[in-house]
């Protein structure tokens, strides 16, 4: 047996626990984790939590704050440090398990587990220069403007890159002085519970709780808890608004990065032997099911047949299997549900009278039956109405336009309700910037547009209806602070 295999063998049967209070706490209803590579395979089970788990998670983050929030600044960029170096020791364990649970190749998940331990110290750097007060100058008088730690913070953590946005959302909550619920994924718990026990003990009792269950009733209870000051979520658009809806009552804090319509706009000038590769990763990363993967891709009309012959020939290169399996280059999607309606919204392309062509290879005939495997599309001819065009497919199916000039590329890509990410691709980089600039949404890349192009120091979220707020850098942690206004400024006369 091998190192890895005897790594695969000890993540079977994970029964992961609850955390409130500090102190582990299961219940008899179990929800089981199937790894969607091998629907045969239970690679654990989670509990499933109840609306007194989520109060009572809720009021032990409200006792842990008022500890928490009166340690020093200093002191909690300390501590994120020392849970930085805490996780270092289960990483490739926790990258088997990611990988095993959500389905995508042991690279993705190991660089989503890798990210967490950086996070933490990039947010515990930025505590030396970050000012926890400001003096505003004034003729007569003070004026101090500080930066008060919120309360408890909820954070709703998506299946696709469990870890990696858990900790993204984490570090700048905690630095902040804030305690924290974090409900993972019913559907990719494992990793994500195991990284977090794993610091949990590192901080006062209750600064980090963990709740496990439904959406429709453990997710709902989070958000409508009037101990919660601030919902932090990643997913879809109808979620986000469901949100906003229940956090109105209480008139929560919101940061909100939900679905995304991502173009790229391939002009004339951009140079194929780098953008085709990129295109390709950048489409296909997680299997399609990434918030900012390229959705669709618009082409000047010139370049239009080389690029579409060149895209599809590197993205037949692609290998879909077991992502714990080293040869795979592209793992399983989610859920049969996911798979399902990818498949119909391709079919929908082709009775439109869009050309479909599946390429990629099978890694294995025999156990493909097994997961929710699904070569990849490239879809050319459709039409700018079919739904594969204008919502956000979620998998790996990529439509492929032609437009007779920049002008109509910027307009067809704004033509949408999201915002969230957007790629220029130009040998002319000031020019791209200038373009890049014309697209509605939070980030606009020249010349990349794939997992890991968004780093930490990276404002990132949404315009229209991709989100409200920003997660990484500066501003994240800005996010999670109410400002206090201290004032003996007396008025003029």
């Amino acid at each position: 047996m091998t190192d890895t295999d005897a790594t695969i063998a000890a993540s079977v049967g994970v029964d992961a626990a609850m955390l409130i209070g500090g102190s582990p706490v299961s219940r008899a209803e179990r929800i089981d984790v199937i790894s969607p590579s091998n629907t045969a395979w239970r690679v654990g089970s989670i509990p499933g939590g109840t609306v007194e788990d989520v109060r009572g998670a809720v009021a032990a983050a409200g006792r842990a704050f008022r500890e928490w929030s009166r340690v020093s600044f200093a002191d909690r960029a300390a501590t994120l440090v020392q849970a930085a170096e805490a996780l270092l020791a289960g990483e490739p364990e926790r990258a088997v398990l990611l990988a095993a649970e959500n389905g995508q190749t042991l690279a993705e998940a190991t660089g989503g587990v890798r990210g967490c331990s950086r996070t933490l110290r990039y947010y515990a750097d930025m505590a030396a220069s970050f000012p926890l007060v400001d003096e505003l100058p004034t003729p007569n008088g003070r004026v101090l403007v500080s930066r008060d730690s919120m309360g408890v913070a909820v954070l709703i953590v998506p299946w696709n890159a469990p870890t990696r946005l858990a900790f993204l959302g984490l570090a700048p909550i905690l630095l902040a002085g804030n305690s924290v619920v974090v409900k993972p994924p019913s559907e990719a718990p494992l990793a994500l519970i195991d990284a977090l026990t794993a610091v949990a003990p590192l901080f006062p009792p209750g600064t980090i709780n963990i709740v496990t269950g439904r959406g429709d009733s453990v997710g709902r209870a989070l958000v409508s808890d009037p101990g919660v000051r601030k919902v932090n979520f990643t997913g879809s658009t109808a979620t986000g608004k469901e949100i906003v809806r229940l956090a109105a009552d209480t008139l929560k804090r919101l940061s909100l990065e939900l679905g995304g319509n991502d173009p790229a706009v391939v002009l004339a000038d951009a140079d194929l032997d780098h953008a085709v590769p990129e295109l390709v990763r950048g489409s296909f990363a997680l299997s399609g099911q990434m918030c900012y993967d390229v959705k669709r891709i618009y082409v000047e009309a010139d370049l239009y047949p080389e690029f579409v012959a060149r895209f599809t020939a590197a993205t037949d290169e692609l290998v879909v299997g077991d992502g714990l399996d080293p040869r795979s280059t592209m793992g399983s999607m989610i859920s049969d549900g996911q798979r399902g309606r990818l498949d119909r919204l391709v079919a929908d392309a082709r009775r439109d009278g869009g050309r479909i062509e599946e390429v990629g290879h099978r890694l294995d005939e025999s156990t493909w039956g097994r997961g929710y495997f699904r070569l990849p599309a490239v879809v050319t001819g459709v039409d700018e109405r079919s739904e594969l065009v204008h919502s956000e497919q979620f998998g790996p199916a990529i439509p492929i336009m032609s437009v007779a000039s920049v002008d109509e590329a910027l307009e067809r890509a704004n033509a949408t309700e999201y915002g969230l990410a957007a790629s220029v691709w130009s040998r002319d980089e000031e020019r791209a910037f200038g373009l890049a600039a014309r697209i509605e949404a939070g980030t606009s890349f020249v010349n990349v547009h794939r997992l890991g192009a968004s780093g930490d120091d990276m404002p990132f979220g949404g315009f229209k209806e991709s989100g409200l707020g920003r997660s990484h850098g500066v501003v994240a942690l800005e996010e999670q602070f109410e400002l206090h206004t201290i004032s003996s400024r007396r008025p003029p006369g």
